[in-house]
């Protein structure tokens, strides 16, 4: 049987807001946001990163890079993310030819953000790569936020390439994992547990377990050579995750 196909999601909209306290909390993460050198100054200003560990897995198309965020701007982009307010995205499932999905979601269209994030360094990682004849030429505008809660995963799925128009089209997802490991929480007795992020080959063989660790991004092939892979099920505490696509024209 192939694997599900990622259903393609519906335009989000922010979230009504709360009590009183909640608004006053999300006014706060906005004013401070406004301090950054994001888009507009809404996002927090994404540094140029120097000396990034490249880690591939042998005989795939994995790579993992540490500290690609620091503590600071994964913990500020959470911030704005909740300031911002998150809508649950779900799926008919598998019996309708889904993945089971069980997670909150925001999806902006800011391509200053998008250049900032591929400036500070993933552009480098990309330098000599081409897919199909193509060369990377930056990221997809559209970026995801996603929050996974207590007992919310993404089952096994693989992600489709978008077709931008104009011959660009994207073949790399990236995540950056805005909590987990190395976090302040850690000692807080709020540490993130569970939610790993998971590829499996064509016999469903497990070939690579990434774990949450805040600042880590992680960059695979998507399209018609995607690994299966799932988003395990987030036993304690919530997992945030900025996600988006590598565009090749």
């Amino acid at each position: 049987m192939p694997p599900n196909r990622k259903r393609r999601p519906p335009a989000m909209e922010p979230a009504a807001g709360g009590a009183g306290q909640q608004r006053q909390n999300k006014a706060s993460a906005s004013k401070k946001a406004k301090k950054g050198g994001g888009s507009g100054g809404r996002w927090p200003a994404v540094k140029p990163k120097k000396d990034l560990q490249i880690n591939r897995l042998k005989g795939t198309h994995l790579l993992t890079i540490p500290d690609f965020f620091t503590s600071a701007e994964a913990k500020a982009f959470v911030d704005v993310a909740e300031s911002l307010g998150f809508t649950h995205q779900g799926s008919l499932g598998p019996l309708k030819g889904e993945a089971y999905r069980d997670n909150d979601r925001i999806s902006v269209t800011d391509p200053l953000l998008a250049q900032a994030i591929w400036e500070s360094g993933i552009n480098r990682i990309f330098t000599d790569v081409n897919v199909s004849g193509k060369v990377a030429t930056g990221l997809n505008p559209n970026i995801r936020f996603y929050r996974y809660t207590e007992g919310q995963r993404f089952g096994r799925h693989i992600d489709e390439s978008v077709d931008l128009g104009d011959g660009s089209k994207t073949y790399y997802t990236l995540l950056i994992y805005l909590s987990g490991k190395g976090s302040a929480k850690d000692s807080s007795g709020q540490a993130l547990v569970g939610g790993e992020t998971v590829f499996y080959d064509q016999r469903g063989g497990v070939v690579a377990e990434v774990a949450p660790v805040q600042g880590l991004a992680l960059l695979h092939l998507h399209g018609a050579k995607c690994m299966l892979h799932e988003a395990r099920v987030v036993k304690k505490n919530a997992k945030y995750v900025l996600r988006s696509d590598v565009v090749f024209s």
